[in-house]
């Protein structure tokens, strides 16, 4: 892949980099309509393929957050168009990789030295580059390293980008302001913990070593003395990404083991530490030799307070969802029904949210569940679709949580229908007793 030789870093960079994007859109807009006059049989099909193109071309080149985005909305698969999906879906495993001069200078600027000067070897092209930084292989004293170097000027242009990205957020989301300047705030604070590579190194230590007894779950070590505001230095993690792993056509058992590990990692996090890995991406996961599942990236954790927690997991994981009242002030604590909404409007979403709550609760009210089965996705994704349209949604509903735990659960869903994988789902259970 072509190296990238400097990245736009001012506002004013950025922005002209979003106009030209916006203009090339506007293009493809009118070549579309000028080629349906002549064939009005004609659908969006390739005006949607042009814009993803152009779209993911400018994120990445822009990286960081606005590239996180689209690797965000990949993720949401039932809300953009294939071709979308398709074109942002590599952003989880690789952008335009910095060039060689670019990597020495971020060195330089942190440690005061380069990188030949830091580990015994360094190779200066990387392994693989996504939305916040880039992975390359080192060593130091007998051992394999992965260095990972953020891209210039990433932290800083977060909230100027985000701005920068609504006007494509609207278009592609359909989203109120209202709603948008929610899900934006959430994602803005997520993204300058992401790029905070000091906490990472802090949590990274925190989660592997609470995680340290699952079964089947490795993480690597972290290097705090080689690692500071913009560069990480852990052990590698040698393996394979689930996509590679999957085209090795591994046995129905050997699935079902990684979907496990990765079943419990999430679950004993969200209902032991409260707190979660919050970006289930396949590019975040390896799976190594001795099959288990490597965790490579903690940037982003979610943690989740009580008055989210107690309301939310007891819907999914006791007999209130059967209780109609006890149903509706759960829903109450979580804003998804308001106080000024009439009778008719929560007995609408009284019906709306129950029918999404039950069947997201799916996997935990079984002791097992079968990820590889189509009709309970194909299910999810039609009631996603089904709101998406409902006028009733465009007003925004619910707490901000939502947005990374929804984000982190069906995240999880869509890896394990990937593994085709059968899991227990009984072997981290809810905490509900407050005591």
């Amino acid at each position: 892949m072509k190296e990238q030789n400097s990245i736009p870093v001012t506002k004013v960079e950025r922005s002209a980099k979003f106009v030209k994007t916006g203009i090339q859109i506007g293009g493809n807009y009118i070549k579309h309509y000028s080629k349906k006059l002549f064939n009005p049989e004609m659908d969006r099909e390739q005006l949607n393929e042009d814009n993803a193109t152009d779209i993911y071309k400018s994120l990445s080149e822009l990286k960081g957050s606005a590239l996180k985005i689209a690797q965000m909305l990949s993720m949401d698969k039932n809300i953009l168009p294939k071709s979308y999906v398709d074109k942002f879906t590599q952003s989880q495993y690789n952008a335009p990789p910095l060039s060689g001069p670019l990597i020495v200078r971020t060195f330089t600027k942190n440690f005061g030295k380069t990188p030949e000067q830091i580990y015994d070897t360094f190779n200066i092209n990387s392994t693989n580059a996504a939305s916040i930084g880039q992975v390359h292989q080192a060593t130091l004293k007998g051992k394999k390293l992965a260095v990972k170097i953020q891209y210039p000027g990433v932290g800083d242009s977060i909230s100027s980008d985000l701005k920068l990205v609504k006007p494509f957020a609207f278009r592609l989301l359909g989203m109120s302001e209202k709603e948008l300047n929610i899900y934006i705030k959430e994602v803005e604070e997520r993204l300058l913990e992401e790029t905070d590579y000091e906490l990472e190194v802090k949590r990274s230590i925190e989660f592997s070593v609470a995680c340290k007894n699952l079964d089947n779950v490795v993480f690597p070590t972290y290097y705090p003395g080689l690692s500071g505001k913009r560069i990480i230095s852990m052990d590698w993690i040698d393996g394979l990404h689930l996509k590679e792993f999957l085209q090795t056509n591994p046995s129905q058992e050997l699935r079902n083991k990684i979907g496990q590990a990765l079943w419990d990692f999430y679950n004993f996090q969200q209902h032991e530490l409260r707190a979660v890995h919050a970006d289930p991406h396949p590019g975040n996961f390896m799976i190594t030799p001795d099959e288990k599942l490597g965790v490579i990236d903690f940037g982003c954790i979610k943690e989740m307070p009580d008055d989210f927690y107690y309301p939310f997991f007891s819907l999914i994981s006791t007999d209130v969802i059967n209780d109609k009242a006890k149903t509706i002030d759960a829903f109450r604590q979580l804003d998804m029904i308001h106080k000024d909404d009439t009778a008719s409007q929560v007995e609408f979403y009284y019906k709306s949210y129950k029918e999404m709550i039950e069947l997201f609760a799916k996997p935990y009210i079984n002791n097992t569940f079968d990820f590889s089965q189509n009709e309970f996705f194909e299910k999810l994704y039609e009631y996603g679709e089904k709101i998406a349209k409902m006028p009733e949604f465009k007003q925004a509903r619910g707490v901000k949580h939502f947005i990374y735990v929804n984000r982190t659960n069906f995240g999880l869903y869509t890896i394990l229908h990937d593994l085709k994988a059968v899991v227990k789902t009984d072997t981290f259970k809810p905490s509900l007793n407050r005591n």
